[in-house]
């Protein structure tokens, strides 16, 4: 009887430890699963991150142009409001608008 009562005693270890096993290897598969998924999730992330930074790359690079192009426009309008301060301005302005001409001046009409 003594040897029935180990042999009882020794069954009910091995259950309580195969049980134990088995709730560790579902433990250890659902833990493997959650990393596995959120690994997923941050590459995806990580590729959406990486394709809006190279949108904002190319719109840095329009807004440089864009910025030079003003740069350049803002020079021009510097350079005729020079232009506009001197006499060749004006006298351009009054004979073009104005139909004036120098006194010694000859002008030619076309015949019609």
């Amino acid at each position: 009887m003594a040897v029935q009562k180990k042999k009882a005693v020794s069954r009910q270890k091995s259950r309580k430890r195969s049980s134990a096993l088995r709730y560790h290897k579902r433990s250890m598969v659902l833990i493997s699963m959650i990393l596995v998924l959120l690994t997923g999730v941050l590459t995806v992330s990580a590729a959406s991150l990486q394709e809006k930074n190279q949108e904002y790359e190319k719109q840095e690079i329009e807004l440089k142009a864009q910025i030079q192009k003003e740069k350049e426009r803002s020079e021009e309008i510097k350079a005729y409001e020079e232009y506009v301060k001197t006499d060749d301005y004006v006298k351009e302005v009054a004979e073009e608008k104005l139909g004036l001409v120098d006194p010694n001046e000859i002008i030619f009409k076309p015949a019609q």
